[in-house]
């Protein structure tokens, strides 16, 4: 009967490793895996993905820097899409460093469903008899479902973007904003 067993150990091996080399099926399902069908890449790559300032001290707005984010929707009808919006300043070795508000920067919801774009206004008080202060913004998007976080990302500002509202003059959209 020692055949046998060996017969019956390399059956039970047999169905182990095939079940080693099987995908495990609760990995696909979207209640265990909230990630299941987000497709990070498309997000990341998306034209409708970008951050702009709309907004550089114009004259009805003075020292006033307007931010403006663009996301796409994830393609799942109920997640949520937020924006955040901050201020960097180039320093001294020309590195973009954040601007300090006294608090957390936070979340807006923007909706959910399709492409959606949100902004956010900071009005600045230059410091008389310092140099200008050059300034960019710096957008953080998360799409969440529920309270899970799926996704995130962020984009500085870059120029060349039709802003839907907001924009001062209509159509402003720039890089960087000159304060000071």
């Amino acid at each position: 009967m020692p055949w046998a067993k060996r017969a019956i150990l390399l059956v039970a091996m047999a169905a182990i490793s095939a079940l080693a080399a099987t995908p495990a099926l609760a990995a696909s399902s979207s209640s265990e895996n909230p990630k299941a069908g987000i497709d990070a890449h498309a997000l990341f790559t998306s034209r409708q993905l970008w951050a702009t300032i709309d907004v550089c001290s114009p004259t009805d707005q003075p020292d006033t820097v307007g931010i403006r984010g663009s996301m796409p929707a994830d393609g799942h009808a109920n997640d949520k899409m937020y924006m955040s919006f901050r201020l960097q300043y180039l320093d001294a070795t020309n590195r973009w460093v954040d601007l300090l508000s006294g608090a957390a920067p936070d979340f807006v919801a923007v909706g959910r469903a399709s492409a959606r774009q949100g902004g956010r206004s900071f009005q600045l008080v230059p410091v008389a008899g310092k140099p200008a202060v050059t300034l960019r913004g710096v957008v953080d998007f998360q799409w969440r479902r529920g309270r899970t976080v799926l996704e995130r990302a962020a984009r500085p500002t870059t120029p060349a973007r039709k802003s839907l509202a907001g924009a001062d003059p209509a159509g402003y959209s720039a890089a960087t904003c000159l304060i000071g």
